[in-house]
Protein backbone atom coordinates (compact mmCIF):
# COMPACT_ATOMS: atom_id res chain seq x y z
CA UNK A 1 0.00 0.00 0.00
CA UNK A 2 1.62 3.17 -1.09
CA UNK A 3 1.74 6.20 1.70
CA UNK A 4 2.59 9.92 1.61
CA UNK A 5 2.37 12.60 3.63
CA UNK A 6 1.78 16.52 2.86
CA UNK A 7 2.60 18.66 5.75
CA UNK A 8 2.45 21.81 5.91
CA UNK A 9 1.33 24.88 8.48
CA UNK A 10 -1.72 25.02 6.35
CA UNK A 11 -2.48 29.01 7.62
CA UNK A 12 -5.36 28.89 6.98
CA UNK A 13 -5.65 25.91 4.39
CA UNK A 14 -6.38 27.38 0.91
CA UNK A 15 -8.33 25.96 -2.56
CA UNK A 16 -4.36 25.22 -3.52
CA UNK A 17 -3.71 23.26 -0.71
CA UNK A 18 -7.00 21.22 -1.46
CA UNK A 19 -6.16 20.83 -4.72
CA UNK A 20 -2.14 19.44 -4.45
CA UNK A 21 -4.25 16.67 -1.31
CA UNK A 22 -6.55 15.53 -3.81
CA UNK A 23 -4.09 15.47 -6.67
CA UNK A 24 -1.54 13.15 -4.07
CA UNK A 25 -4.91 11.38 -2.94
CA UNK A 26 -5.08 9.84 -6.56
CA UNK A 27 -1.62 9.03 -6.90
CA UNK A 28 -0.78 7.12 -3.31
CA UNK A 29 -3.20 4.53 -1.45
CA UNK A 30 -3.10 6.93 2.05
CA UNK A 31 -2.45 10.43 2.24
CA UNK A 32 -1.15 11.65 5.57
CA UNK A 33 -2.15 15.55 6.00
CA UNK A 34 0.71 16.68 8.36
CA UNK A 35 -0.18 19.67 9.90
CA UNK A 36 3.28 21.71 11.57
CA UNK A 37 2.80 21.93 15.39
CA UNK A 38 5.52 24.01 15.41
CA UNK A 39 6.10 26.86 12.79
CA UNK A 40 8.94 29.67 12.21
CA UNK A 41 5.92 31.37 10.83
CA UNK A 42 3.54 33.74 12.48
CA UNK A 43 0.61 31.52 12.52
CA UNK A 44 -3.04 33.20 13.36
CA UNK A 45 -4.53 30.02 14.02
CA UNK A 46 -3.37 27.46 16.79
CA UNK A 47 -2.59 24.22 15.52
CA UNK A 48 -5.54 22.32 16.73
CA UNK A 49 -7.54 25.18 14.76
CA UNK A 50 -5.74 24.45 11.70
CA UNK A 51 -5.94 20.86 11.68
CA UNK A 52 -9.56 21.14 12.54
CA UNK A 53 -10.12 23.60 9.33
CA UNK A 54 -7.97 20.89 7.54
CA UNK A 55 -10.37 17.99 8.37
CA UNK A 56 -13.12 19.86 6.94
CA UNK A 57 -11.46 20.80 3.81
CA UNK A 58 -10.39 17.64 2.85
CA UNK A 59 -13.39 15.30 4.61
CA UNK A 60 -14.46 14.36 0.87
CA UNK A 61 -10.86 12.33 0.26
CA UNK A 62 -11.80 9.24 2.38
CA UNK A 63 -8.16 7.76 2.04
CA UNK A 64 -6.50 11.33 3.84
CA UNK A 65 -5.68 11.65 7.30
CA UNK A 66 -5.13 14.99 9.15
CA UNK A 67 -2.49 14.49 11.91
CA UNK A 68 -0.22 17.07 13.91
CA UNK A 69 3.38 16.61 13.56
CA UNK A 70 6.22 18.34 15.14
CA UNK A 71 10.54 17.69 14.53
CA UNK A 72 12.58 17.11 11.57
CA UNK A 73 9.60 16.37 8.75
CA UNK A 74 12.16 13.19 7.19
CA UNK A 75 12.65 11.47 11.02
CA UNK A 76 8.63 12.27 11.65
CA UNK A 77 7.96 10.34 8.39
CA UNK A 78 9.97 7.31 8.65
CA UNK A 79 8.99 6.86 12.20
CA UNK A 80 5.38 6.79 10.86
CA UNK A 81 6.79 4.49 7.98
CA UNK A 82 6.17 7.07 5.08
CA UNK A 83 8.84 7.55 2.66
CA UNK A 84 7.16 10.19 -0.15
CA UNK A 85 6.77 13.89 0.93
CA UNK A 86 4.03 15.78 -1.29
CA UNK A 87 5.32 19.85 -1.78
CA UNK A 88 2.82 21.71 -3.51
CA UNK A 89 4.74 24.43 -6.18
CA UNK A 90 2.33 27.33 -7.48
CA UNK A 91 4.83 29.09 -9.54
CA UNK A 92 8.90 29.16 -10.37
CA UNK A 93 9.28 31.49 -7.01
CA UNK A 94 8.10 28.31 -5.15
CA UNK A 95 11.14 26.33 -6.32
CA UNK A 96 14.51 27.61 -5.39
CA UNK A 97 12.94 27.25 -1.11
CA UNK A 98 11.65 23.71 -2.27
CA UNK A 99 14.47 22.49 -4.19
CA UNK A 100 16.86 23.54 -1.43
CA UNK A 101 14.45 21.80 0.92
CA UNK A 102 14.05 18.85 -0.89
CA UNK A 103 17.93 18.53 -1.15
CA UNK A 104 18.42 19.42 1.75
CA UNK A 105 16.03 16.51 3.37
CA UNK A 106 17.66 14.09 0.64
CA UNK A 107 20.72 14.22 2.47
CA UNK A 108 19.36 13.42 6.11
CA UNK A 109 17.02 11.08 4.68
CA UNK A 110 18.34 9.61 1.42
CA UNK A 111 15.44 6.54 1.52
CA UNK A 112 12.44 9.74 1.50
CA UNK A 113 11.37 11.09 -1.87
CA UNK A 114 10.03 13.79 -2.31
CA UNK A 115 7.26 14.63 -5.11
CA UNK A 116 6.15 17.81 -6.18
CA UNK A 117 2.67 18.63 -6.98
CA UNK A 118 1.57 21.56 -9.30
CA UNK A 119 -2.04 22.95 -8.52
CA UNK A 120 -4.25 23.89 -10.87
CA UNK A 121 -3.24 27.16 -12.35
CA UNK A 122 -6.17 28.49 -11.32
CA UNK A 123 -4.88 28.65 -7.45
CA UNK A 124 -1.63 28.80 -8.70
CA UNK A 125 -1.17 32.56 -7.25
CA UNK A 126 -2.92 31.98 -3.86
CA UNK A 127 -1.03 31.91 -0.51
CA UNK A 128 -2.13 31.06 2.97
CA UNK A 129 -0.31 34.78 3.89
CA UNK A 130 -2.11 36.79 1.07
CA UNK A 131 -5.47 35.17 2.12
CA UNK A 132 -5.15 36.28 5.91
CA UNK A 133 -3.92 39.39 4.41
CA UNK A 134 -7.43 40.00 2.13
CA UNK A 135 -9.13 38.89 5.09
CA UNK A 136 -7.74 40.98 7.44
CA UNK A 137 -8.16 43.90 5.79
CA UNK A 138 -12.02 42.90 4.81
CA UNK A 139 -12.10 41.56 1.81
CA UNK A 140 -13.43 38.48 0.27
CA UNK A 141 -11.68 35.37 0.48
CA UNK A 142 -14.61 33.23 -0.43
CA UNK A 143 -12.74 31.96 -3.91
CA UNK A 144 -9.24 31.43 -2.25
CA UNK A 145 -10.14 28.95 0.56
CA UNK A 146 -13.59 26.35 1.69
CA UNK A 147 -16.49 28.22 3.45
CA UNK A 148 -15.67 26.93 6.69
CA UNK A 149 -11.85 28.48 6.50
CA UNK A 150 -13.66 31.88 5.43
CA UNK A 151 -15.89 31.77 8.41
CA UNK A 152 -12.73 31.15 11.06
CA UNK A 153 -10.40 33.47 9.49
CA UNK A 154 -13.63 35.85 10.00
CA UNK A 155 -14.83 35.47 13.56
CA UNK A 156 -10.86 35.14 14.62
CA UNK A 157 -9.79 38.49 12.88
CA UNK A 158 -13.22 40.22 13.44
CA UNK A 159 -14.04 40.93 10.28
Amino acid sequence: MSHAAYAGTFDPMTFGHVDVAERAAQVFDRLTLAVSAVSRKNVLFSVEERMALARTSVAHLKNVEVVPFSGLLVEWARNQGIYTLIRGLRAFSDFEYEFQMALTNRNLAPDVETMFLMPNEEYSYVSSSLVKEIAALGGEVEKFVPPEVAVALWKKLGT
